[in-house]
């Protein structure tokens, strides 16, 4: 490696190591087994007890249906936050009680690149924490492809990435998940989570309703 000295001629700056390729610790230790995972998680679900929308356009699904439909199916689906008595009877009060519902204004992004949008639910429990779930049309029917709890200060889409930022118990730092469409699973699949400076100059963005 060089630079220029005053009189234009080069001048070393020093020795500059050679890349080398990773070198494996313990090499005759047997990986770890894939972990088990139960039936339904990771794979996408039709939510039963909606109709199906033939349309093509998921904005066509009535959003309470959507989601109470799900409530309802609960752990059968397989993963996902399970709500305590009292949002659960706020989600069931949404028509009535509109100023009180949990549910969060419907979101629609195209998350699997096929050009047509997801339904994108967040759901406020009690405890502060937000239920996220992303619903698809497979063949008009309404398929849940993801299902998620997190305590985010922001919720972003980006280039069709989902992605959660959180507080953690370190002052200063944030993680920063980010979601994304598995064409192999058919989900909306955990590609990374890092541990990030956080910006205090940006306030988090209020959630809308």
């Amino acid at each position: 490696m060089s630079s220029c000295a005053g009189n234009g001629e080069p001048q070393s700056a020093g020795h500059t190591p050679a890349a080398s390729a990773p070198v494996r610790l313990w090499p005759e230790r047997k990986p770890a087994p894939q972990p088990e995972t139960g039936a339904g998680e990771n794979l996408p679900a039709a939510v039963p007890g909606v109709p199906r929308v033939p349309a093509g356009d998921i904005r066509k699904a009535k959003l309470l249906t959507v989601v109470k439909a799900q409530v309802a199916a609960g752990s059968a689906l397989g993963g996902g936050p399970q709500f305590d008595s009292g949002t659960t009877r706020k989600i069931d009060a949404c028509a009535a009680e509109p100023a009180h519902c949990p549910v969060r204004k419907p979101q629609y992004r195209d998350l699997t690149g096929d050009g047509k949008d997801e339904l994108i639910v967040g759901i406020e429990a009690s405890d502060k924490s937000l239920a996220l779930w992303v619903f698809t049309l497979d063949h008009g029917v309404v398929t849940r492809i993801m299902d998620a709890g997190a305590t985010p200060l922001s919720v972003e889409v980006a280039n069709g990435d989902l992605i959660l930022r959180e507080p953690t118990g370190t002052p200063g730092y944030d993680t920063r998940t980010v979601y994304a469409w598995d064409t192999r699973t058919q989900t909306m699949a955990l590609r990374s989570m890092e541990f990030d400076q956080a910006d205090s100059a940006t306030p988090a963005p209020e959630r809308t309703r």
